[in-house]
């Protein structure tokens, strides 16, 4: 007779232990999903995925069975840590390698950095991707928001980010969203660790179009890349691979604005975006 598999030795993700903790706190409380939809205004449908692992939770939902239950920040700290599971295995090499990373250059084709985006900016992509209920994507949208705090923490990379001019005239449908993700990147140039760039369609053709490239450079001074198109993405570690992609990446920044032209270029988007003011006459 078979004995039975042991999973003695494998170590638990943070996600496993979010469920685990969310299912032992309301099971202590003595409350059942109802009462618990009701005290939070989650359905009971979506705290039981929650208490599965089949969901991830956003910091709103977190938050508020923190406060049901009375333990500070204790779970959202542990969401912190499990929200990792909610991207694919290829892309979290990826994001281990951008944890260590010194500097990190990044060209953007499609849509603005995911560093760089508002929340309604971030969700209108997220919309237009593919069909999703608001839960998973309020999940999706706070992970993305999360890695921005990169750029703010203590020794942050330097991040130089070249915007494709059609990024920029790709605008959000929502106006006055669009005109706070302007600003929003008018803000973010001015981080002392921030370098932005536009490049004008009178670049003409280079080696990158169509492709949104990522390099970033680890401590032992290995360089890495990472390029995605518009339903894949593609981690490559090879040296001369990443080679080639970083001297295209050259080749666009001495094509693009310089980051004070840049920043006068969006200056002249947000004056051309911004609805006028109707004459009171």
């Amino acid at each position: 007779m078979g004995g039975r598999k042991s999973n003695a030795g494998q170590r638990p993700s943070a996600r496993q232990m979010l469920a685990k903790e969310l299912a032992r706190l309301r099971e202590e409380s003595g409350k059942s999903l109802a009462t618990l939809g009701e005290e939070t205004t989650y359905d009971r449908a979506y705290l039981h995925k929650l208490e599965t692992g089949a969901r991830v939770g956003s910091p709103e939902v977190i938050t508020a069975l923190s406060a049901v239950y009375g333990v500070g920040e204790q779970l959202l700290m542990l969401w912190q840590l499990a929200r990792q599971d909610a991207f694919a295995d290829k892309y979290k090499r990826f994001m281990q390698l951008e944890a260590r990373a010194t500097v990190r250059y990044t060209y953007s084709a499609g849509a603005i950095h995911g560093l760089l985006q508002t929340e309604g900016y971030a969700r209108e992509v997220f919309e237009a991707t593919r069909p999703r209920d608001e839960h998973e994507m309020s999940e999706e949208i706070a992970a993305r928001l999360g890695r921005q705090e990169l750029l703010q923490r203590e020794n942050a990379p330097h991040f130089r980010a070249i915007l494709d001019e059609s990024v920029l005239r790709r605008k959000a449908r929502d106006p006055k969203e669009w005109t706070r993700q302007l600003e929003h990147l008018l803000e973010a140039s001015q981080l002392p660790n921030v370098t932005l760039q536009v490049l004008p369609f009178n670049a003409g053709p280079h080696g990158l179009m169509g492709t949104s490239v990522t390099i970033l450079w680890l401590p032992d001074g290995k360089a890495v890349a990472y390029t995605e198109h518009a339903h894949s993405g593609e981690l490559i570690e090879d040296p001369s691979e990443v080679e080639k992609l970083r001297l295209s990446y050259d080749l666009i920044r001495d094509l693009a604005l310089s980051p004070r032209d840049s920043v006068a270029f969006i200056e002249r988007l947000i004056e051309e975006y911004t609805p006028c003011a109707p004459d009171p006459t």
